[in-house]
């Protein structure tokens, strides 16, 4: 049963795990990079809907440090897709989303991190929901860089400096993960930031989950007691 407006609690950070774009196509008889041309129509639906409910920060899983392994073929698509979609993300500059990339960037293409700051520059002043693109990234691998940051400026390792430095910056707790496609797990993504974050799983593949859905996970989340270690 959905909740009624006064009901629901919008988190204000959610991150989201998109999975299932390979198995979507496989039921299909398709290739995998039909799979990953969906799942990156659903990520821009899923966007803007997020920032049209009031989510002030949206957190996606689009290339993990450990997704090199796939196939070559399935990786040049996928950065293929990536470049696309930050040419053609000038496009949307009215709708007042501030993009942001997390991970390691200097592995990728001088084409794509030129893209990359491009975009990041032109959508600085926005004053809407922050949406941090992961790419190339992995939660173990961003706290060793928030590690090396506090020591580079001279500050004792403390949890508040290694929050202050990690790369999701004034965003870094996270209230909801959600990670469609049946599986249950968070594959190494967001581990500092989602120590007290609630978790929702489902059955639906990434290219078919839709804002009913994203509705359905906030319901679940507004259901929830967080407690963060209390009684």
């Amino acid at each position: 049963m959905s909740l009624g407006e006064s009901e629901r609690i919008i988190p204000k950070h959610i991150g989201i795990i998109m999975d299932g774009n390979g198995r979507w196509a496989k039921l299909r008889g398709l290739p995998r990079s039909a799979g990953h041309r969906a799942g990156a129509v659903t990520f821009k639906e899923i966007t803007r809907y997020a920032n049209k409910i009031g989510v002030k920060c949206l957190t996606v899983y689009a290339f993990s440090s450990e997704n090199w392994r796939r196939p070559e073929k399935e990786v040049k698509y996928i950065m293929s897709l990536f470049k696309s979609y930050l040419k053609d993300a000038v496009n949307y500059a009215d709708e007042n989303i501030k993009t942001r990339f997390i991970g390691d960037r200097s592995v990728l293409d001088k084409d794509l991190q030129d893209l990359m700051e491009y975009n990041e520059n032109l959508s600085k002043d926005a004053t809407g929901m922050v949406l941090n693109i992961a790419i190339n990234y992995g939660g173990r691998q961003e706290i060793l860089r928030a590690a090396e940051r506090v020591l580079e400026k001279g500050l004792s390792l403390t949890e508040e400096n290694l929050t202050a430095n990690m790369d999701t910056e004034n965003f870094s707790e996270v209230d909801l993960i959600i990670r469609p496609s049946g599986e249950e797990r968070i594959s190494n993504f967001l581990l500092w930031q989602s120590a007290y974050a609630e978790l929702v799983f489902s059955d639906i593949l990434w290219p078919d989950f839709k804002p009913e859905d994203l509705d359905a996970a906030i319901d679940e989340f507004s259901r929830r007691n967080r407690r963060f270690g209390g009684v």
